[in-house]
């Protein structure tokens, strides 16, 4: 007897092939309703008007007072016996009362207009005056552009808001222009921002083979999602959220009383990453110090923290004694010595690191273990560190900036636009991984990106707003999930709650007495 095949397990280009069969019948399921839908149209317009005409008779029934119902059963008795007696009666009732059904059940949507009504025409007319002077030349025989020209031409799609403004252009431009100056480019984004509608974010995309530029205005990001756990692996950490069509990626979240999917800014750290370590920079206010403590509380799931504050203000005093978090240093001396035992410790880690792979065996789990070092304004010690004559702490950052991929070592630093200069060498070079928060100008984020935002920055920018850029990748846009201080009076209690939710059991040493700032946070997150 034969055997029989085993069934085959269902491969991936198996299960493309089933999604694509899927979407036909999909497809096709959809022809065959809208070829119906024209079919019965004429029935389902008479059906719609008998429907109307019986409203209005019982209306007109219900209205009539009944003394006088008597009369109008023997107007309509006589009607309908006139309308037997005639000859072809009968027809031409059914016939006068199917076009009356025709008429009422008729669609009486008002057809969108066919293009921009007057005020959107000037509009249109005026912001292609306006480029005349940038996509024109003398020695053009046909020019696109010129004064008191047709702007149909040279603006082949547009769409405009709720409010009358510029929502979507399609912008063509000669070929001559020179389009892969960025100095060029930035004119004529500059002069777009200003004529079609200032207060909003615009994308432009440049097609130079085409010679088409694509100008579309961005919806505000989310600037009110709250921290939680985020649905991410080992060695994944969520910067924040960007637009939808700049990531393939998702991420359920909690938002209010609602579940919705958010596309994530997620950076990957650890031995198999090219962008180990972080740069954050912005003005005072812009919200680098919530990303640290938002990166802080996803690194304490998995490995240890390390956190060195520059600026003296407290901000991450809710960390301080909790699990994994190695220390809180505030003052120069203790982040001299925080940074001396992160050398060591790296040091110590490539060793063993190096020790295992010569006899064969996997590291040891004291050097698998993520550690995570973060400063927040170290320029602050470094200009203790020169008064007092102390070594700069930023000098100690250089083994685990070059050596700490391989050590399982990330460094964050954070720091502001007035003291860059005081950033040191190894801290430019080694962290590759950048972002850029509060209101910035593009020669700022480019200077810190390496590259320009394909976006228009904005003045005025919620606290966590602002660019990411992972290693040679793309600009993104990005919003910091909302993680203020929990011990701040001025943060709400669903924020003071969300925060403390995440943070790690407090962990007290045997036969240590508690402080004043300890007993505060007991009782903070008592009552919250």
């Amino acid at each position: 007897m034969a055997r029989r095949p085993l069934p085959r397990i269902l491969s991936k280009d198996s299960a493309q092939i089933a999604r694509m069969q899927l979407a036909r019948s999909r497809e096709l399921a959809r022809t065959a309703a809208d070829s119906a839908t024209d079919v019965l149209h004429p029935l389902i317009t008479v059906t719609r008007g008998l429907r109307l005409l019986a409203s209005a008779g019982r209306r007109r029934w219900t209205d009539t007072p009944k003394d006088k119902r008597g009369p109008l059963l023997f107007l309509v008795a006589s009607v309908i016996l006139v309308v037997v007696l005639v000859p072809y009666g009968p027809l031409l009732a059914v016939i006068t009362l199917m076009s009356a059904a025709g008429w009422q059940g008729r669609d009486r949507t008002p057809p969108a207009p066919e293009g921009p009504d007057e005020s959107q025409t000037e509009r249109l007319q005026t912001l292609y005056e306006a480029l005349v002077p940038y996509f024109s030349s003398p020695e053009d025989p046909a020019p696109l552009y010129t004064h008191g020209g047709e702007w149909g031409k040279a603006f082949p799609a547009h769409e405009f808001d709720d409010a009358g403004r510029i929502g979507h252009l399609v912008i063509r431009y000669p070929a001559y222009f020179p389009d892969g100056e960025h100095d060029a480019r930035a004119r004529i984004e500059q002069l777009l921002t200003a004529k079609a509608g200032r207060g909003r974010e615009y994308h432009f995309a440049w097609a130079a083979e085409g010679n088409q530029l694509t100008v579309t205005v961005l919806p505000p990001l989310p600037a009110d999602i709250p921290a939680q756990h985020f649905v991410t692996a080992p060695g994944e950490t969520v910067l924040g959220f960007t637009d939808a069509s700049e990531v393939q990626r998702t991420l359920p979240l909690s938002y209010g009383e609602e579940q919705i999917d958010v596309p994530p800014v997620v950076w990957r750290t650890g031995v198999r990453s090219t962008e180990p370590h972080l740069l954050a920079m912005g003005h005072p206010g812009s919200g680098t110090s919530t990303l640290l403590r938002s990166i802080a509380l996803q690194a304490l799931r998995y490995g240890d923290v390390l956190i060195v504050d520059g600026g003296g203000t407290g901000e991450y005093a809710c960390l301080t004694g909790r699990d994994g978090v190695l220390a809180v240093e505030c003052t120069l001396p203790g982040a001299l010595a925080s940074m001396e035992w992160a050398a060591q410790e790296t040091e110590r880690r490539l060793i063993a690191v190096n020790l295992a792979r010569q006899a064969g065996d996997p590291p040891p789990a004291n050097a698998r273990r993520p550690l995570w070092i973060m400063l927040d304004r170290p320029s602050v010690f470094t200009h203790l560190a020169g008064a007092d004559g102390h070594k700069d702490p930023q000098t100690l950052l250089q083994v685990p900036l070059r050596h700490g991929r391989a050590a399982n070592v990330t460094v964050v630093v954070a720091e502001q636009f007035d003291s860059a200069e005081a950033l040191g060498d190894a801290v430019r070079q080694h962290t590759r991984a950048r972002v850029v928060l509060g209101p910035a100008t593009p020669r700022q984020v480019e200077a810190v990106l390496g590259a320009p935002p394909h976006t228009t920055p904005l003045g005025h920018v919620p606290p966590g707003r602002g660019y990411a850029r992972l290693g040679v990748g793309p600009v993104h846009r990005l919003q910091v999930p909302r993680t203020p201080d929990p011990y701040d009076d001025a943060t709400s209690d669903a924020d003071r709650q969300a925060v403390l939710e995440l943070l790690p059991a407090r962990a007290t040493a045997v036969g240590a007495q508690p402080t004043e700032l300890t007993k505060q946070a007991v009782s903070a997150e008592a009552t919250g």
